[in-house]
């Protein structure tokens, strides 16, 4: 089993980071395989909804930056954990513009598998931004894993995170609930059970 966590951030090893890797520690523990990508400081385009991403184009039809590479690992992974830092009150635009682009061309590999969201600021704006990502998680039929408390750390540098006990704890329960709901569902797979047959025809696109 593995889980793949994405850090938002265009800085590799900070506040963000630091939280992943305080769950990566955890699952690895459960052993479970764990891969950090991080979106890094690169431009990411925008969705612009060409609709190219189809069955004659697998995964997104731009590819000068690095989605159609997590997509690739997406389909390998088992369960997701996003990380954000906090801009105004909101998620960092880079993982909005990844996320778009990720579920609008690859939902397929994220679709049943669990998924968690976490987010770091200095203050305030966590809870805004975990409920922005978990919208992801909803609308592609994933399981969403939960912590003790909101999934968030504060501080403005790694140093202070690490002095963020509370925060931290939260990040180890969340990695072990995780780990705890991948291999529920592991045990329902040996024991026959499948996924749901949703129903997919309807596409109403107005408001009566």
């Amino acid at each position: 089993m593995k889980v793949l966590l994405m850090n938002g951030s265009a800085k590799k090893n900070g506040c963000t980071f630091t939280a992943l890797s305080e769950i990566e520690k955890v699952l690895n523990q459960e052993n479970i395989e764990t891969e950090i990508v991080c979106l890094g400081a690169e431009p990411i385009r925008d969705c612009m909804g060409c609709g190219q991403c189809n069955s004659k184009h697998p995964g997104c039809i731009f590819e000068d930056d690095i989605i159609n590479e997590i997509i690739a690992k997406a389909k390998e992974a088992d369960g997701f954990i996003f990380g954000t830092p906090v801009y105004y009150a909101h998620p960092s635009g880079r993982i909005l513009s990844a996320l778009d682009r990720m579920f609008y061309a690859g939902k397929s590999a994220f679709a049943h598998k669990p998924g968690a969201a976490i987010a770091s600021a200095r203050r305030a704006g966590t809870t805004a931004s975990i409920d922005v990502l978990n919208k992801y998680f909803t609308i592609a039929e994933m399981p969403v894993v939960s912590s003790s408390y909101w999934n968030m750390v504060h501080g403005n540098k790694p140093e202070d995170v690490l002095q963020d006990l509370e925060g931290l704890q939260i990040m180890r329960n969340l990695g072990r609930n995780m780990a705890w709901l991948l291999k529920c569902i592991e045990a329902g797979k040996q024991q026959g059970i499948t996924l749901p047959e949703n129903e997919y025809t309807n596409k109403t696109s107005f408001i009566r």
